[in-house]
C-alpha cells in the first residue's frame, strides 16, 4: 500500500494498526508528520489515553464508534 492510499486519513480519524510493534492496537490519530526521508509518522491515542507513534503505512482506517 502506498502513502497515496492513506491520503484520506487525518487527525481525529479512527484507525487500527495492522503491522509493526503495535500490531492489533487501535485508536484515534492525533498527530501526523512527514520525516526528512519522506516517511509519514502518526501518533495514535488509545481510549485509555496511552499514546504511541507508528508509520502511516502500518494502519488502516476504521469506522468511528458513535
Amino acid at each position: 500500500m502506498s502513502n497515496a492510499d492513506h491520503s484520506v486519513l487525518k487527525d481525529g480519524d479512527q484507525c487500527i494498526v495492522i503491522a509493526g510493534t503495535h500490531k492489533g492496537k487501535s485508536g484515534r490519530i492525533s498527530d501526523t508528520h512527514t520525516s526528512k526521508t519522506g516517511h509519514i509518522t502518526i501518533t495514535v491515542e488509545q481510549n485509555n489515553a496511552i499514546r504511541f507513534k507508528t508509520l502511516l503505512k502500518n494502519v488502516l482506517p476504521t469506522e468511528t464508534e458513535n
